[in-house]
């Protein structure tokens, strides 16, 4: 396995470049003359940028396509005061000389360390059947393998390989301290709904080079697709308690909490409603920072652009 050239975070304009990059879109455009060339937006795990393949661009297409990583050379230009790279050859990678990891952004924090913090909760608590079924998913080896990798989402918040195990634990963690604050919740049903409620996710994104959405996310999505899991899992736990599998269904099924967000039902459990917020509060924080973070090359202003997501600009503060 080859050592990745140079990263997008370190390139300048001016420079020559000859490295190897995911491609996260192509398409083919022609100029006011007719002639064709390659429109290529290129990716690594320290951001994107656009590329134009002038010379040759039919015959180089034909070799690659989108979600393949690839090994160009060309140089670093700039077009209304944004880099994009002039590619000269473009040449497909073997998958045994790439690192995957290089290409898709990955969270900062350990991802072992998260997840022996995540499954420690499985111990404290209180029902034994819960303590089976979260273990039935958690102590699995493939579940926890694809839980440990996959991302949150695809283009709102912990877009990156290990956000959804970040995000899953921040908002059991949080969860945790509500159930400290209001002793009158049920903490195993917080916890558990917690740690499963977006258990879906790592069956409805496909993750292995670009983050998209599998033909079951994108068809039935990871609310309906966690609730089959956890139907499947309790079917194999003799004598789980009826009520305790029907509230952490209707978890799953709320946790968006509103019809418009994609919630077949609304939370009409205190723990339902908890999780829901729990859940926005944490997902809502990592894109505000995300947001912030991207426009941080812009020291003009205090503010970023206009966000469509919140609707509204957001404050970077000093």
């Amino acid at each position: 396995m080859k050592k990745k050239e140079i990263y997008l975070q370190d390139i300048k304009q001016g420079d020559k470049i000859a490295s190897s990059f995911l491609v996260a879109e192509k398409n083919m455009a022609f100029s006011q003359k007719g002639s064709a060339y390659l429109n290529v937006r290129l990716k690594d795990k320290t951001g994107e940028i656009d590329g134009k393949v002038w010379d040759n661009a039919v015959d180089l297409d034909r070799i690659f396509k989108k979600g393949d990583i690839i090994f160009i050379e060309g140089r670093v230009l700039s077009y209304r005061n944004t880099l994009q790279i002039s590619i000269v050859t473009i040449k497909p990678c073997a998958p045994e000389d790439v690192d995957p990891a290089d290409f898709l952004p990955v969270s900062k924090i350990d991802t072992a360390a998260m997840f022996r913090d995540l499954t420690a909760y499985i111990d404290t608590l209180s029902s034994e059947p819960v303590r089976k079924l979260l273990a039935a998913f958690f102590h699995d080896d493939k579940t926890a393998e694809l839980f440990r990798r996959a991302p949150a989402a695809k283009g709102f918040h912990h877009i990156y390989l290990g956000g959804l195990l970040e995000h899953t634990l921040s908002v059991v963690r949080l969860l945790d301290r509500a159930a400290e604050h209001y002793p009158h919740l049920n903490r195993d049903m917080l916890i558990a709904g917690g740690m499963l409620h977006d258990i879906g996710k790592i069956y409805e994104f496909s993750y292995d080079s670009l983050i998209e959405y599998s033909d079951e996310g994108r068809m039935i999505g990871h609310l309906v697709m966690g609730v089959e899991m956890i139907n499947k899992k309790i079917e194999a736990i003799a004598d789980f308690p009826p009520k305790t599998a029907l509230e952490l269904r209707h978890i799953l099924l709320s946790h968006h909490g509103e019809f418009e967000y994609g919630s077949p039902k609304r939370p009409k459990t205190m723990e339902a409603l908890v999780i829901h917020f729990m859940d926005d509060l944490d997902a809502k924080l990592n894109a505000f920072q995300s947001f912030v973070a991207a426009d941080a090359a812009n020291t003009d202003s205090e503010w970023t652009a206009y966000n469509r997501f919140f609707e509204r600009y957001l404050y970077k503060g000093r």
